[in-house]
C-alpha cells in the first residue's frame, strides 16, 4: 500500500535540535562518551517540592479530566502572575497547554490560513517556520546577524519587511537560540509597526524568567498592544519541567474562544495531576533564582574558554543559549564536531541562520570545559 500524504506535513523537516539529539543518544548507545551541547532543556532535576506537590496531587486523586482550558487554580495563579508583569488577563483569558509548544500550534492554527504572511525574527526557534507552514502561511524574515542579534538596530528593515498584508508577528525575547533580550526601545518600534499595519503579536516569553541583569518587558504592557498581543509561557525551562510538559497562553477572549475549540478536539487538556504541581511551580522563587545563577556562571566560562581561542560571541542576557560562529557549512560543521569530537550542537541554519551554530550551557562546567577542549582538539575552534 503507498500512502498519500499531505501538504502541510510534506512541507516541514523533523525538528533539528531534537534530530541532533537523536543522533547524540545513538552514539551514547554505541558506547561514546557524548558532550550534548544540543538540548534546550535544563540539567537540574525538577525542585522536590513541585515533584512532592504532583505525588500528591496523584495520591488526591486528581488523575481524571480536567476543564479544558485548565484547573481554575491555576489559571487564576497564572492570572497573578501575568499581572505581576503587567499583563491585565482574567481567568477566561488565559488556556493552560500540555507545553508551550501547543500554545504556540494552537494560537498559529488559529489566526493563520492559506497564503497569510508570518514575519519572523532571525535566527529563529526550529519550530515557529514548522508552525507557519503547517498552516499554509508564508514566511517574511529579518535578518538579526549583522546587529549581534539585537532588533532595536534592525528596526528599519522590520519596517520594510512588513506591511499591511502581514496578519503574524512572532517575537522570542529571551531568544533561542541567541539569548538576545530585546530593549524597551525595540519593543516599542514593534509596537508602532503592529498599530499601523494591524498586526497580531505573538509574544513566546518561555525564557522570561531566566535573565542576566536586565528586566525583560513584556510586549502585551505597551500601550496599543493589549488587545493585539498573545502572550505564552510555560514550566519547563524555568522551573526545569520540560518533561511535565506544561505551558499557557493568554490573549484576547475572541481568540480564546476559537482556540480553544481546537484545544478542546485535540489534547482536551493538560494533565491534571501535572497542573497541581504547576501551581506549586509558581510559588518556587528560590530554585529558579539559583538555577538562573547556574547558567549565568557558566555563560561568562564558556565565552571566556572561546576567547582563549579567538572565537567571540554575542553576550547573551536571558536563555541559556549563544550562537558561535563557524568558517564552514554549518550543517557540515555540526555533523563534524558530533562525529569527530563527540561534542553535540545545532547548525544555525536550522533557525534561519547559516553561519553559525547553536551552543546550550545548560551543561555542567565540567561538561562544557570538555566540551570547547574536544572542538578545539579536532580543528573546530
Amino acid at each position: 500500500m503507498t500512502m498519500e500524504f499531505t501538504d502541510r506535513v510534506n512541507r516541514v523537516e523533523p525538528s533539528a535540535t531534537l534530530a541532533i539529539s537523536a543522533l547524540a543518544t545513538e552514539l551514547e548507545a554505541e558506547g561514546a562518551d557524548v558532550v550534548d551541547l544540543s538540548v534546550g532543556e535544563p540539567d537540574f532535576p525538577t525542585p522536590e517540592n513541585i515533584v512532592e506537590a504532583g505525588q500528591d496531587a496523584m495520591d488526591a486523586g486528581h488523575t481524571g479530566y480536567t476543564t479544558s482550558a485548565g484547573i481554575l487554580e491555576l489559571r487564576e495563579a497564572i492570572a497573578d502572575k501575568l499581572a505581576d508583569d503587567g499583563l491585565d488577563h482574567s481567568t477566561d483569558e488565559i488556556i493552560v497547554t500540555p507545553g508551550a509548544k501547543q500554545a504556540l500550534y494552537e494560537i498559529v492554527q488559529s489566526l493563520i490560513g492559506e497564503g497569510d504572511e508570518v514575519a519572523l525574527l532571525d535566527p529563529a526557534w526550529v519550530s515557529y517556520e514548522a508552525m507557519v507552514k503547517m498552516a499554509g502561511g508564508d514566511l517574511t524574515r529579518v535578518d538579526l546577524s549583522e546587529t549581534d542579534f539585537q532588533l532595536e538596530p534592525a528596526l528599519d528593515d522590520l519596517a520594510a519587511a512588513v506591511s499591511d498584508e502581514t496578519e503574524l508577528l512572532i517575537v522570542n525575547s529571551p531568544s533561542n537560540p541567541t539569548g538576545a533580550v530585546y530593549s524597551d526601545e525595540a519593543l516599542e518600534g514593534v509596537r508602532d509597526l503592529a498599530v499601523e499595519h494591524d498586526i497580531t503579536v505573538i509574544s513566546d516569553e518561555i525564557y522570561k524568567e531566566i535573565t542576566y541583569g536586565v528586566e525583560p518587558t513584556s510586549l502585551g504592557t505597551l500601550e496599543g498592544m493589549a488587545d493585539r498581543t498573545v502572550t505564552v509561557n510555560g514550566f519547563s525551562k524555568a522551573y526545569s519541567m520540560t518533561g511535565w510538559r506544561l505551558g499557557y497562553f493568554a490573549g484576547p477572549e475572541d481568540l480564546i474562544d476559537q482556540a480553544g475549540k481546537l484545544h478542546s478536539h485535540s489534547v482536551s487538556s493538560a494533565v491534571n495531576f501535572v497542573q497541581h504541581a504547576g501551581l506549586e511551580a509558581l510559588e518556587t522563587e528560590d530554585a529558579v533564582t539559583e538555577m538562573t545563577e547556574a547558567f549565568e556562571e557558566r555563560r561568562d566560562l564558556v565565552i571566556d574558554l572561546l576567547a582563549e581561542y579567538d572565537v567571540d560571541v554575542a553576550m547573551p542576557e536571558g536563555a541559556f543559549y549563544m550562537m558561535l560562529p563557524v568558517d564552514a557549512d554549518d550543517q557540515a560543521w555540526c555533523e563534524g564536531a558530533i562525529e569527530d569530537a563527540h561534542v553535540a550542537t545545532v547548525p544555525g541554519s536550522a533557525f534561519g541562520t547559516p553561519g553559525y551554530a547553536r551552543i546550550s550551557y545548560a551543561a555542567s562546567e565540567e561538561r562544557l570545559e570538555e566540551g570547547i577542549e574536544r572542538l578545539a582538539e579536532e580543528g573546530y575552534l
